[in-house]
């Protein structure tokens, strides 16, 4: 097994809702393989890791996003790996009828086009980073959607296409761009959502782990494992395609 302690020694990096759960472990497996890390997020949390620069920031703006690039490069002096992990889901349990107008153009602007506004911000940068990649967090529940989140998993829908059509486009520029589709993970924010659905439906959140062929949900650190692999080296030859971490739950019943 190779070594990859030091594999991102030299690297500047760029996590988006990096204050808890899969941002925050992201962050943190960048950083013990060497790289300087930013973490963005509205507020920061205990979770948040100590050897990343914080930023408070919004990226539901363009403003917002662009402020936030901008920042990273002045704190960083470059930009090299951009991870597009904000996200957000309320759940509506009456079903997608009852979700408001806002909520679906709050759940496009944190879910999808904060990745857009980002990567247009950072492009200029990773192009001339020499080793410029990206990672976009979408999820399951693109391909197998719930009523009570159908905004979300619409919006992630749109990341994924998104994601094809960008690495297309910043290829011959050695940019690479890729996605990641977690299933059910254990986060404070995806257990809140989960337990909140299966409430409705009557059934136990222990539930969960039956429908998953592998017998448990996941960890963050276990999708930060995948990130890290797509921004590495190892993955120099992949761009444009989407990886379900999921225990081999997407398809399976």
């Amino acid at each position: 097994m190779s070594d990859t302690s030091t594999e991102f020694s030299g690297r500047r990096a760029l996590v988006t809702g990096g204050s808890r759960g899969i941002g925050a472990a992201i962050a943190q497996r960048l950083l013990d393989s060497g790289a300087e890390v930013v973490t963005a997020a509205r507020t920061a949390t205990d979770d948040t890791p100590a050897g990343s620069t914080f930023i408070a920031a919004d990226v539901r703006t363009v403003e917002g996003a662009q402020e936030l690039v901008a920042k990273s490069i002045e704190a960083m002096g470059g930009l090299d790996l951009l991870v597009n992990n904000a996200g957000a889901a309320r759940v509506f349990v009456g079903g997608s009828a009852t979700i408001p107008e806002e909520e679906w153009q709050d759940s496009l602007d944190i879910n999808f086009l904060s990745a857009v506004r980002l990567t247009n911000a950072a492009a200029d940068a990773l192009k001339g980073s020499g080793t410029g990649a990206v990672v976009n967090i979408a999820s399951t529940a693109a391909i197998e959607a719930t009523p009570p989140a159908l905004h979300y998993a619409t919006a992630k829908a749109a990341l994924l296409t998104y994601t094809r059509g960008v690495a297309l486009e910043l290829a011959p520029a050695g940019v690479r761009v890729n996605a990641v589709s977690p299933g059910p993970v254990e986060t404070p924010g995806g257990t809140e959502v989960l337990k909140t659905i299966l409430d409705a439906m009557g059934a136990p959140i222990e539930a969960v782990a039956g429908q998953i062929p592998l017998g448990r949900r996941g960890v963050s650190s276990e999708i930060a494992e995948m990130v890290a692999f797509l921004l590495s080296d190892r993955a120099s030859w992949i761009t444009g395609t989407n990886f379900i971490v999921d225990g081999g739950a997407t398809g399976s019943r």
